[in-house]
């Protein structure tokens, strides 16, 4: 996501080396048209029918314009189901500040999905406040500190938005470390290592991973159900041979 979102900045003017970075993408999508998202059945995990959110942002990335680029990811049923990498519209003045407004805009998308979910009727998923990851304490701190200061008056009003979204309790800011922050890879490149671990994370597997999975599931329930059929057999034969 974050390679399509790159790329896009150069569409009015594109080079020869913009084409080799599309074609690099196209090549990894030829290479990859066997994997997907998986998403578990209800049950299947404990919490995984909760909306959960992570939310990062890296920092003056574009050289360009220093502008920031921010990245999140909901998980529904084990699996993905929104994710964007955008650059962010405002130049920030640090870390702190670029984090609080990838927040700011996981938190409007956050509602829209709690709304679409409340439409299916799928309300459990949305019971209570919708926890959100962010990796920055400093980001979690400044959402929840009503008073405005130095490091913070300047920022623009409408990313102010977020706080009214922890205050009502609709959105839970929750810490978690760098190497747990599954929306790191929207937001800049990264190792190829890296890069595998998060998008397993995020998912997807390769489809006969999960054939492999669902048939050795299989065979477990057919032998259980072959054990159960013996074993009630087996009380019959025992309590037809007391009956003679």
């Amino acid at each position: 996501m974050f390679s399509v979102c790159l790329l896009s900045r150069y569409m009015g003017v594109p080079m020869r080396q913009h084409m080799l970075a599309a074609k690099r993408v196209l090549r990894y999508l030829k290479g990859t048209l066997t994997h997907g998202i998986w998403y578990k059945k209800a049950g299947e995990g404990e919490g995984e029918e909760s909306l959960v959110g992570y939310t990062d942002s890296d920092y003056a990335g574009d050289l360009d314009d220093r502008k920031s680029t921010s990245g999140y990811v909901f998980f529904l049923a084990g699996g993905a189901v929104s994710w964007s990498s955008k650059k962010q519209p405002v130049v920030t003045l640090s870390t702190t500040e670029a984090e609080f407004v990838a927040a700011a805009g996981c938190a409007t998308q956050c509602i829209w999905l709690r709304r679409i979910l409340e439409q299916m009727e799928w309300r459990s998923s949305v019971q209570g406040g919708t926890r959100i990851f962010c990796d920055n304490n400093s980001a979690i701190k400044l959402s929840k500190n009503p008073v405005l200061h130095g490091r913070s008056k300047h920022i623009d009003v409408r990313f102010h938005f977020l706080r009214d979204l922890v205050k009502a309790g609709t959105v839970d800011l929750v810490h978690c470390g760098t190497a747990s922050q599954v929306a790191d890879i929207m937001t800049k490149a990264v190792k190829n290592e890296t890069f595998e671990f998060l998008r397993g994370k995020l998912g997807v597997k390769e489809m006969a991973e999960v054939v492999v999975a669902q048939r050795s599931e299989v065979e477990d329930e057919l032998k259980s159900y072959q054990a159960s059929v013996q074993g009630r057999m087996l009380k019959l034969e025992v309590g037809g041979a007391n009956q003679k």
